[in-house]
């Protein structure tokens, strides 16, 4: 792979990844409303979705994909779905928190709840698989990125590890600034008000899920 190629490549990438989309919203409302920890959660689990569907890129599944609309339909509509649920569940929470000023340092809603972190790591990692914003990038791009005549494995691990750390960059930037923003705001009220923001962010999510051709 030419240096010329692997610039294009990781210009692509931080492109796609910098467009506020599914996987980005997502990984603010978990930053906003269960805190840093279940943000590097969500998004270690969107770098091991982001590796998968390249995996299954790779192997053909993106084909499939792009020869049956019904079926890209079907995964699309999954993930709209599934990250209006999370959004659903995220505002429904949001609902339960006092209102109350008990304690000065409260921390983002449902960060205390057991197995919230794992929640977020599957949480992104579905997301990542069922984006329609990355299968597009993926099976109309990755190929123009692949030298037929070259070492296909060294190629697949260079394109894996050079996505992976992008995405990772970037969203834990998106995450930091969320949690920063979640730090100014440290009353019952205001943590309530967060968590109807962070499911409002996952359900955009879903939005752009569904407007995504």
């Amino acid at each position: 792979m030419s240096l010329e190629t692997w610039l294009a490549f990781t210009g692509a990438c931080i492109v796609l990844t910098l467009i506020p989309g599914p996987s980005v919203l997502l990984v603010i409302g978990q930053s906003l409303t269960r805190g840093k920890r279940a943000a590097v959660m969500c998004i270690m689990g969107d770098v091991i979705g982001s590796i998968v569907l390249m995996g299954l890129s790779f192997a053909g599944v993106g084909a499939i994909l792009a020869a049956s609309a019904t079926l890209f339909q079907i995964v699309k509509w999954t993930g709209v779905i599934y990250l209006a649920w999370l959004g659903y569940r995220q505002i429904a929470e949001a609902r339960q928190t006092p209102t109350t000023d008990t304690d000065a340092t409260t921390k983002p809603a449902g960060a205390n709840q057991p197995h919230s972190a794992w929640r977020s790591f599957w949480a992104g990692t579905i997301t990542a698989i069922l984006n329609p914003k990355a299968i597009i990038f993926y099976m109309a791009f990755l190929a123009q990125f692949i030298n037929p005549q070259a070492d296909l494995a060294a190629q697949l691990v260079i394109l894996t590890l050079t996505s992976s750390l992008v995405v990772m960059v970037l969203l834990t930037g998106y995450a930091l600034l969320a949690a920063r923003a979640g730090q100014i705001f440290q009353s019952r009220q205001a943590q309530k008000r967060i968590g109807y923001a962070g499911g409002t962010f996952m359900i955009g999510g879903s939005v752009l899920m569904a407007t995504t051709r």
